[in-house]
């Protein structure tokens, strides 16, 4: 069992930064591929971003890709997600996420933390 818990959510103007991070707890969180999701209001929940357990590998959506980073430090169980340039199309609840391997789809992710609001304004 893995608990994740997410922070620094909040409201930023357009252009700005927000730095996102996902504390877990229980099972030792560098065996966990490692993702980030959000889920606006009336749409289905998207992938964002996601690690590997090393860290050596990310992948990012297309819509945040140049603008977003996503890193981990094993030794603080800490996920991380800087959020640069920051637009009002990226307001959503944002959710950690742990998959026991290198996963292909949100179905691969077992543990989902309860989500940070992030909003931006025009």
């Amino acid at each position: 069992q893995v608990q994740l818990v997410e922070s620094g959510g909040g409201l930023v103007e357009a252009g700005g930064s927000l730095r996102l991070s996902c504390v877990a707890s229980g099972r030792t969180f560098s065996s966990y591929f490692m993702g980030w999701f959000r889920q606006a209001p009336g749409k289905e929940r998207e992938f964002v971003a996601a690690i590997s357990v090393t860290g050596a590998s990310t992948y990012y959506a297309d819509s945040v890709k140049g603008r977003c980073t996503i890193s981990r430090t094993n030794g603080k169980n800490t996920l991380y997600l800087q959020m640069n340039s920051l637009k009002p199309e990226d307001t959503a609840v944002y959710y950690c996420a742990a998959a026991p391997r290198v996963a292909r789809g949100s179905y691969d992710y077992h543990y989902w933390g309860q989500g940070t609001q992030v909003t931006v304004s025009s």
